[in-house]
């Protein structure tokens, strides 16, 4: 699997911004296996948790491995703790980079596929938040979502106060700074259960949404609010839940699951290191 990182100047962001690529280019097979016709790459773009970086998803998980398996690209930019959302404050535009030019670039820059249908987006935690959101709002690009112990917190930062709690985040100056203005928050494009109405009253193809959580994460009961939210609207959705927590043993397994969800190529192994053959 080969690994890249870019260096690149965004226009969104208006800075030069550097990502992580997983790209299947240098995959070999064992003698005598088919060599599958060469064609655009399959792609998620995956998103870090808070306070998290680029490389996280490949420190934490075996996602190389399993994406390699199965002809999959994997672009992994970096959120800098501001949900993946166009920042009113600085005019940092993290959503249109994700949605929008993120997507060209890498479709300029990589043999990637640029059908909807072969274009997925997915994340943990506030990358989870920052998956559904954009994945909801840039519809027309993705055809998928997954969403890992979603930071489904709206309703938190809301009923916020001015008083910091014990991080910084738990202030409602933090979310005030990331969100915008909190008393339009809901129902806005930021809201995962606007999102959703829109698209429905639009009668817009609404993407494959694969969401997971443990059932002792402390944002599990958002999570299952958000699954039963769209099992009511008639949304199709695949919701696993299983004994974890908010941590890496509970991602690397359903990263596996959710890779197992999208419709990818059969999984077929080949040389790499460590994946060796007595023949």
């Amino acid at each position: 699997m080969a690994q890249f990182t870019v260096d690149f100047f965004s226009r969104c962001l208006m800075r030069t911004v550097s990502i992580k690529v997983l790209l299947p280019t240098d995959k070999s097979y064992f003698p005598g296996q088919p060599v599958p016709e060469e064609k655009p790459f399959k792609t998620l773009y995956l998103l870090h948790g808070i306070y998290g970086s680029n490389g996280d998803w490949i420190n934490g998980t075996r996602l190389q491995s399993w994406a390699q398996a199965r002809n999959l690209a994997v672009v992994m930019p970096s959120g800098e703790n501001h949900f993946y959302l166009d920042c009113e404050d600085s005019g940092e535009l993290y959503g249109e980079f994700i949605g929008r030019e993120l997507v060209d670039f890498t479709r300029r820059s990589f043999p990637l596929s640029r059908r909807r249908e072969d274009t997925f987006i997915g994340g943990l935690s506030m990358g989870g938040y920052g998956a559904l959101r954009n994945g909801l709002k840039y519809h027309d690009t993705f055809g998928g979502i997954v969403a890992l112990s979603a930071a489904l917190i709206l309703e938190q930062a809301v009923n916020s106060t001015e008083t910091p709690g014990r991080m910084p985040m738990d202030s409602r100056r933090y979310y005030r700074h990331v969100f915008g203005d909190l008393d339009t928050l809901l129902g806005s494009d930021k809201d995962y259960r606007a999102l959703i109405l829109s698209l429905k009253e639009q009668g817009a193809d609404i993407p494959a949404i694969y969401m997971a959580c443990g059932s002792e994460d402390f944002l599990i009961e958002q999570n299952r609010s958000y699954r039963d939210f769209l099992q009511e609207q008639g949304v199709p959705v695949t919701y696993e839940e299983a004994p974890g927590v908010h941590d890496w043993i509970f991602w690397d397994t359903f990263i596996h699951r959710a890779l197992e969800w999208l419709p990818l190529d059969d999984a077929v192994e080949g040389i790499s290191s460590g994946n060796v053959t007595e023949k």
